[in-house]
């Protein structure tokens, strides 16, 4: 095992007062940790509602792992338990080696985290944002600036190093958030719905920074998302997350590969379900429609109608397309992943 200590002094611009602060850095050897993250049967109650419920997997060093879910999935309350902003009700999580209940200093150490609502001092620019970052983590004023310098260039902002981030797009500040999340050189990054509510432009350009994170930098990312794209580009790996239960982890080709290749959904006007299911069809019923899983949906089509006009049943609409993560989500729950997976707007807030 290896330790680190830094003790500097705070310079008045940032903190009042006469003080000194210090962080203690313990870094374990490779050897020290065969997984990076290790989740066993974790579970939050918030009073009898159970956000997050037994939930277990484990994430690889250098893998991008992605955890997707509809609003009030549970996503955001098990990232806080990971980087150990809650603590969890029951089960044990391990973070670069470090027990989250019993060494949260050691695991906040070793992480970094880019949260869904802003963070930063728009009252500073983009450097003095970083600055105080590394600061807090003990890193001396040569190792910073390098460091800033870095960064900035990582995520493209370093024609903005000195303009007040109060005069930033949202698309820059997202990027300035993950600059400050890796500024210190985690082991493992968490982007809570790093995205969210940016245009499809922006959303994209920030994809291409994360990609390019974790091949410059020794980095593993965690990724909470509800948008199918952003999971489908980025993951090795997928865990899908419903009512705070993980229903299917895998890689995205292999998630998909368990439906089938294709899908088809089609509206009716009549009942279709129990023929297609009396045909060893695989078949889920949502709100408006029928969704069908495949292995050759060129060939199914035709006999869909077949069986419709044989059953006096009237095919409105059809939709054939390559199966994705959606359609992995709507058979697995019955529900499209945008829906709201709760009907309280406390329950949603609180299993975000």
């Amino acid at each position: 095992m290896i330790m680190m200590r830094f003790t500097f002094p705070l310079k008045k611009d940032f903190i009042e007062g006469d003080s000194s602060f210090f962080v203690v850095i313990t870094e374990k050897s490779h050897a020290e940790v065969e997984k990076i993250i290790k989740v066993e049967e974790l579970t939050k109650f918030f009073g009898e509602f159970a956000a997050v419920k037994e939930v277990s997997f484990e994430v690889e060093r250098g893998e991008i792992f992605g955890i997707l879910g509809p609003n009030g999935a549970g996503k955001t309350t098990l990232i806080k338990m990971l980087s150990t902003l809650l603590k969890p009700t029951s089960g044990r999580a391990f973070v670069a080696g470090y027990d989250v209940v019993k060494e949260p200093q050691k695991v906040r150490q070793n992480i970094g985290i880019v949260f869904q609502e802003p963070t930063l001092d728009v009252e500073l620019t983009a450097r003095e944002n970083l600055d105080f970052h590394g600061r807090i983590y003990g890193m001396d004023r040569r190792k910073r600036e390098k460091r800033i310098s870095e960064v900035l260039e990582l995520v493209g902002l370093s024609d903005k190093a000195d303009v007040l981030v109060k005069k930033f797009s949202g698309g820059m500040q997202r990027r300035l958030e993950i600059a400050r999340g890796f500024m210190h050189f985690p082991k493992v990054l968490f982007l809570d719905e790093p995205t969210l509510g940016l245009d499809v432009q922006t959303r994209r350009n920030i994809w291409d920074y994360i990609e390019k994170l974790r091949r410059d930098e020794d980095v593993t990312i965690i990724l909470t998302t509800h948008y199918i794209e952003e999971a489908e580009h980025l993951c090795d790996r997928v865990a899908i997350i419903d009512f705070g239960k993980i229903i299917a982890l895998d890689t995205v080709k292999n998630l998909k590969e368990r439906i089938g290749k294709d899908t088809i959904e089609i509206s009716v006007n009549g009942e279709f379900e129990s023929i297609l299911r009396k045909e060893k069809l695989s078949v889920v019923r949502t709100a408006e429609s029928l969704v069908l899983s495949t292995s050759d949906g060129e060939k199914l089509i035709p006999k869909l109608f077949s069986l419709a006009q044989e059953h006096g049943v009237e095919i409105q609409s059809v939709k054939f397309k390559k199966s994705s993560l959606e359609d992995v989500f709507v058979l697995l729950t019955g529900r499209r992943i945008r829906e709201e997976s709760a009907s309280h707007p406390m329950l949603r807030r609180i299993r975000r």
